[in-house]
């Protein structure tokens, strides 16, 4: 950014982590812009990644904090209409890290025309994802609102770099057992990229993970859980009645014991290029199982199909930052009356890393008839009747193949 417009900003809100990154760019940001900064974090699940934020953004400089507790938020805005779409990237990965982002953009950009900032500012690479999710999302809230994003501007542009920045500046330097990877946490996953997993050949290390159980070390039982739906969305389980944050948080409990949502996937970003993510989704993987057994018994089969050729989209604006777009937006309307109707329980049994469903139930809204279904004698289907349902849906099969017979005579 220009030096004149430098000086036009005089505060900005940062997206802050408290990691060595947005340390970093938190005092980046006071030495180059000489402004205020305002250092904000969304409390998503994270747990005691947020005890210390407050202190250290203090210690680098801040001008103030916002520590903002959006877990129930995050779940019953952001998780839940994205699980009623049955959303998955790429066949495999439930998202994670791309439903946090417009959250987090959405509470920022709050947190600055209630400060009166001139910008936003955010700690993600010119490489990735996240800075499309945001700044996508900061455009949508107001589209004047300037943009400063550390990692197209500076040249720190290694590991060395930034911990040399560091040392200049007195940004304390974390000294833990080496973690030869990066991470991203909230209620739904936690993501790992970079350093050992670049080797797309080598496998994840045991050492790695964090919410879930080896699958090899889970318990030898295995253990059943029973999910209330009203609407599409889960309730209950095992008949108590929590909030959504709640529900989340107990699903990725259970799932974690039993090494349930380890996921290895080589994904597409946006800017185009390929990645390796590692993922835990404990919780969520058992929320979508048991969400679509509840919709196979509640469904119609036309509304199911098409609901079901819309997941790519869907998925592909989830990851691509287009939560706020009217095409997202258009697809939800059109989800949710498909919903209305995705009310009961399913039971899904986990052991050993596995979760499948064992069985599904609909009190108001199961269209499982067992007088149309059942193997024995019935008196409301003549089978008699296949016989004119196969050759009409036959006959292009039929026309074609003698249209065929007659070109080779």
């Amino acid at each position: 950014m220009a030096k004149t417009q430098k000086q036009e900003i005089k505060k900005i809100v940062l997206a802050y982590s408290g990691g060595l990154d947005t340390s970093i760019i938190l005092k980046w940001l006071k030495n180059e812009y000489g402004c205020k900064v305002v250092a904000f974090s969304a409390d998503l699940g994270q747990g005691d990644e947020l005890a210390p934020i407050r202190e250290k953004a203090l210690a680098t400089g801040a001008d103030k904090v916002y520590i903002d507790d959006l877990r129930e938020e995050f779940v019953r805005d952001f998780v839940f209409p994205m699980f009623r779409a049955s959303a998955i990237y790429e066949g495999h990965y439930l998202l994670g890290t791309s439903i946090a982002r417009p959250l987090i953009a959405k509470r920022q950009m709050e947190i600055a025309a209630k400060e009166k900032c001139d910008a936003v500012s955010h700690g993600a690479t010119g490489k990735g994802n996240d800075q499309v999710r945001f700044e996508l999302a900061y455009y949508h809230f107001d589209p004047a609102i300037k943009v400063v994003a550390p990692w197209r501007e500076w040249d720190l542009n290694s590991r060395q770099a930034l911990i040399e920045y560091a040392k200049k500046n007195g940004i304390p330097i974390p000294v833990t057992k080496k973690r030869p990877w990066s991470s991203d946490r909230n209620m739904l996953h936690i993501s790992f990229e970079g350093g050992i997993l670049e080797d797309t050949w080598a496998e994840a290390p045991e050492e790695m993970y964090v919410l879930t159980t080896s699958p090899e070390k889970a318990p030898n039982k295995p253990q059943y859980v029973e999910i209330e739906f009203k609407n599409g969305n889960a309730v209950a389980v095992d008949g108590e009645q929590m909030t959504p944050a709640q529900l989340l948080a107990h699903l990725n409990y259970l799932g974690g014991q039993h090494g349930i949502g380890r996921v290895d996937l080589l994904e597409n970003r946006s800017v185009g290029m390929k990645s390796r993510g590692v993922y835990e989704t404990p919780g969520g993987t058992i929320l979508r199982e048991a969400h679509s057994a509840v919709e196979q018994i509640t469904m119609d089969r036309e509304v199911l199909r098409i609901r079901d050729s819309l997941i790519p989209e869907y998925a592909r604006q989830v990851y691509g930052g287009y939560w706020f777009s009217p095409e997202r937006q258009m697809l939800q309307t059109l989800i949710d009356d498909s919903q209305k109707c995705v009310n009961g329980v399913a039971r899904v049994k986990l052991y050993k890393g596995l979760c499948r469903t064992v069985g599904r139930k609909s009190d108001t809204d199961s269209l499982f008839n067992l007088d149309f279904a059942t193997f024995e004698k019935d008196q409301v289907y003549n089978q008699a009747d296949a016989e004119g349902f196969i050759r009409i849906n036959s006959l292009r099969l039929r026309i074609r193949s003698l249209m065929q017979a007659n070109r080779k005579k």
